[in-house]
């Protein structure tokens, strides 16, 4: 029998994740940033350091960080319930809304006019982004060494350098100057890849539709771009899918809250119908919840390892270092004018100056602000 503490866990995790996956836009960056603020800074369910762990190891498995990380807070808040809990509840608001845009789309072959919503949320996102990892890096930045690495990864990913190259790299280096340090110390790691194989045959089922995404959820490392990338290879290159299907899929992506990955429902939805999209997005999100329940009971072991230390402050401090520049990257696009401007530097502010104030109202407010001033 459950006891009434872990019960009330259960309904604390549901509660949270289902919010932040109707109000948590912007992609993995600003929903790290979001549930940094709730689960860190207003709950303290964990510490900032293991935070930082679980975000490093994240980036370091396959499959949508954000829907990942919210696994791995539910874990520490209720065990494997809370992080099944924590997964389903953070995905089925995204889900849903794709779902009814999916049906829509289908019957009128058009998306929902929100540009005016959007012009607001997405400065706001940056601003929150900037500001929770700006508190994250003050953790995360332990020695000048690990300031140093942090700014050439930082340098790397403008560059062009890939993500999960950077991180590996950086972990690489911190037991490298580790054992530099420390000589007596002997290393040995294992790091075992796991590739799915679908055969690609012309014609589409619930089954294949299923497989197709299972591989995609399997070994996808990186941002929602990369996804579509490997959608439009297994998809479109095979016949399966209309490239404008997967252009309004980004599209439908981008303007709904929650994990990016459920892009998957819309496609799915495409393809087959209803069955075709509970197929695609049971596919794509099942290998997430394997790989946290695997890696979640490590990580803690890895940090009482002073190699595996050094490895995870490195990564951390990249990890730190990319989520910034994601925000760099994605500023580069939204600050088109003074508005959007006006609308980070309110966030920014408010963010540091009234410290309790819930993310979801800065975003919130950068849906309204964002509306307000694009009709002017």
């Amino acid at each position: 029998m459950e006891s009434i503490k872990e019960k009330e866990n259960l309904k604390e995790v549901a509660g949270l994740f289902f919010k932040l996956g109707c109000i948590a836009f912007g992609g993995p960056a600003a929903h790290i940033a979001m549930m940094q603020d709730e689960v860190v800074r207003r709950r303290r369910w964990i510490t900032d350091e293991h935070f930082l762990d679980l975000v490093g190891a994240t980036n370091l498995i396959p499959g949508p960080n954000s829907t990942e990380m919210t696994m791995h807070c539910g874990y520490q808040r209720a065990g494997i319930k809370g992080l099944v809990v924590a997964g389903i509840c953070f995905i089925v608001p995204a889900v849903i809304i794709t779902a009814i845009v999916a049906l829509l789309y289908n019957n009128y072959g058009q998306l929902p006019a929100v540009q005016p919503f959007i012009y607001g949320i997405k400065p706001a996102i940056i601003a929150l982004i900037v500001a929770m990892m700006i508190n994250l890096g003050q953790k995360a930045l332990k020695s000048i060494t690990l300031g140093i690495i942090g700014i050439f990864c930082m340098v790397l990913v403008f560059v062009g350098v890939n993500e999960i190259v950077v991180l590996f790299g950086a972990g690489l280096a911190g037991i490298v100057i580790y054992l530099a340090t420390n000589r007596k110390e002997m290393l040995s790691l294992v790091s075992p890849v796991v590739l799915l194989q679908v055969n690609q045959e012309i014609g589409i089922s619930n089954l294949k539709i299923f497989l197709i995404f299972l591989k995609v959820g399997a070994i996808l490392y990186g941002s929602g771009y990369v996804l579509f990338a490997f959608l439009e290879a297994e998809l479109v290159e095979q016949g399966l899918l209309s490239r404008q299907v997967l252009i309004d899929a980004i599209a439908v992506g981008q303007f709904t809250p929650g994990p990016v990955f459920s892009s998957a429902t819309f496609i799915g939805w495409q393809m087959g119908g209803m069955p075709g999209a509970i197929a695609a997005t049971a596919g794509i999100f099942l290998p997430a919840f394997i790989f946290v329940i695997l890696l979640n009971p490590i990580i803690p072991r890895l940090r009482k390892s002073k190699i595996m230390s050094a490895f995870l402050d490195t990564v951390n401090i990249a990890s730190v270092a990319i989520i910034l520049s994601v925000a760099f990257e994605m500023g580069k696009d939204v600050f088109i004018d003074w508005r959007t401007i006006l609308i980070a530097l309110c966030g920014f502010v408010i963010t540091f100056v009234l410290k309790k104030i819930n993310s979801a109202l800065i975003v919130a407010g950068g849906a309204v602000a964002g509306y307000l001033l694009y009709l002017l």
